[in-house]
Order: structure tokens, then sequence, then C-alpha cells
């Protein structure tokens, strides 16, 4: 059974892997083990599969047979949610926020999450239970770079990862502040890419996401 504090402790080791966290909805699984293998060969090896597909479970399990990749599971809504992430194969949890039904089966599946929170009062209640790495949900719908730079001001211990409305124009307004790890999002594995097979080209929009500055 992981503790908050051991679960933000590793996700805090992965956020720094890579300053961008590509947020992947996979319709199709047979494309889920190329588009890892560009991803990470572009430099950014933490992947988040959402399970908002019926592909999305064995997407996860094609893409942990990826070297130098680390998948996880998001859109983790549901104690089953977690325990089919867990048997496919995720690493990690991502959530849209969270209640206490969730942070308990992730905890007792031994899965590290990353908690979702868009205001100081949904920060601190995971900040009192442990969670001292949070994702930032929607970010740009709660605020965008303002909102999290003003929540960081009195809460400055946890840090956060933004997701929902980033992009490369934006991600590093969100990489300067000092309470953002990573940021994730869906621009360096776009639809119309991933439909043609563009390996090449999702690489390099992965390359130039992994060379972002924090």
């Amino acid at each position: 059974m992981i503790t908050p504090l051991e679960a933000s402790v590793e996700s805090e080791k992965l956020c720094r892997l890579a300053p961008i966290i590509p947020v992947l909805v996979v319709d199709d699984a047979r494309v889920a083990r190329p588009l890892a293998e560009a991803l990470v060969a572009g430099g950014l090896p933490v992947l988040e599969v959402t399970l908002r597909t019926d592909a999305a479970l064995d997407a996860i399990r094609e893409m942990a047979k990826v070297e130098g990749g680390v998948v996880g599971a998001g859109t983790l809504l549901t104690p089953s949610d977690v325990q089919a992430a867990v048997a496919a194969g995720a690493r990690f949890g991502v959530s849209p926020g969270a209640t206490d039904r969730l942070l308990d089966a992730c905890e007792a599946a031994d899965l590290p999450l990353l908690p979702g929170a868009a205001t100081a009062s949904e920060a601190m209640a995971l900040l009192e239970r442990g969670y001292t790495v949070q994702k930032f949900f929607p970010a740009e719908a709660s605020g965008g770079v303002p909102a999290l730079k003003a929540i960081g001001a009195p809460i400055p211990q946890v840090r956060f990862c933004p997701t929902g409305g980033v992009s490369l124009k934006n991600a590093p307004d969100y990489l300067g502040l000092a309470n953002t790890l990573c940021a994730g999002g869906s621009w360096v594995a776009p639809k119309d890419l991933v439909t043609k097979g563009d390996w090449k080209a999702i690489e390099e929009l992965a390359r130039e996401a992994s060379q972002l500055a924090r």
C-alpha cells in the first residue's frame, strides 16, 4: 500500500523526466506502440493514456512494452478504473479531480496518483491528505497561468502539472512558474498525424516539446 507522500514522491520523479507529459486519446490500439515509440524517441518518456475510449486499456498494454517509456492511465474516476489500469500495466494514474474512494483505491493498489485540483480548497484538501504533487485541471478554463501562480503564493508546498488547454504557445508560461513541475498536453500527438501514421512528424513534435525550458 502506497502512502500519499510516497505517491507524490513518485509523481515528482515522473514529472521531472520531461517538461511535457503527452495526454493521449487512443481510438485504435494498433497505433499505440508506434505512437509511444515516436514520443519516447522524441524525448517524452512519460505517457498518459486517457480512459476515454474502448481501446484505452489495450493501448496501455501495448505502450507498456515500449523500452524507455513509462505509461500511465488518465481519467481515473472509480476504483474499478484503478483496478483495470493496474491490470493493463499502468505505472501511474491521473485523475481530473479527487474523491476519497478513488484515493483509497489508488493507495491500496500501490498506484502513484496525480490527483486533480482546480481551486485552493481542493489543493488544500489533497495536501491535508498528503498529496504534495497535483494536477491543475482544467488549467486554462480555471484561470490559466495567473490562477496557478496565485494558488502557489499561499500554498507553496504543492507543485503542479497543469493540463487542459496547454499548448506549445502557452506551455513556457506555465513551466516558468515556481510551482509547476511539468505540463500535460495533447498537441504532441494530433489526431490527423496519428491517423496517417506519421510517426516521424510526431517524433519531431515531441522533440520540440522536450526542449522547452522550465
